[in-house]
């Protein structure tokens, strides 16, 4: 089902995390559109006033998904905007701002991270991507009931908080309450940082 717009900024993480579940569902499905909704959209919107946005919302996904070649992996031309987003605030907090809390809980997930870089193959990726894709491999586990061992738990939990934490601090900056874009950047656009992040994303 289309999310709420306004997740997207009330709660970045829960918002990118559904649109993981949105492209992997796609997938299921080979990105026929058809069989998405009959299998899985009109039995759950029998009113056509309904289910015509659903419709239109998921035939832009599966266009962009074909046109970008995401039937195996990827995300969406969003999802990257906004992790770049992330990744920029990410070292804007470390750096400019100076966090401590948001430094240590960086710490604290640190090692556990990098483990799971070493375990998933995403060395060369982003931690804030990696942390996304952890987030969702646990909410994969937890849909399929699969057992999770206390110490897997524990790292999971230490990833969910400092999400948590960014997450807070992205509404806080797409509302205007953090001003260092200015500061850093002397009033340069944000195009400027997407640019210089788009390479880590994939």
């Amino acid at each position: 089902m289309r999310p709420n717009p306004a997740l997207q900024t009330d709660n970045v993480a829960e918002y990118l995390l559904y649109i993981f579940q949105i492209e992997a569902l796609v997938r299921t499905i080979d990105l026929d559109l058809t069989r998405l909704e009959n299998e899985l959209l009109a039995p759950a919107f029998t009113d056509p006033a309904q289910l015509e946005p659903q419709l239109n919302w998921y035939r832009a996904i599966v266009a962009e998904m074909q046109l970008r070649g995401l039937q195996k992996e990827g995300h969406l031309e969003q999802v990257e905007e906004i992790l770049i987003e992330l990744i920029y605030l990410h070292n804007t907090l470390l750096t400019i701002l100076n966090d401590e809390k948001y430094k240590g809980l960086c710490e604290h997930a640190h090692d556990a991270l990098q483990a799971f870089k070493t375990k998933s193959n995403m060395a060369n990726r982003h931690d804030i991507e990696v942390l996304f894709h952890a987030m969702f491999m646990k909410l994969q586990l937890k849909m399929k009931k699969q057992e999770i061992s206390p110490e897997t738990e524990s790292a999971f939990d230490l990833f969910r908080i400092q999400l948590a934490y960014l997450s807070k601090n992205y509404q806080r900056m797409k509302a205007g309450e953090l001003n260092f874009v200015q500061n850093w950047f002397l009033g340069k656009p944000l195009i400027c940082v997407k640019l210089f992040w788009a390479g880590s994303i994939s």
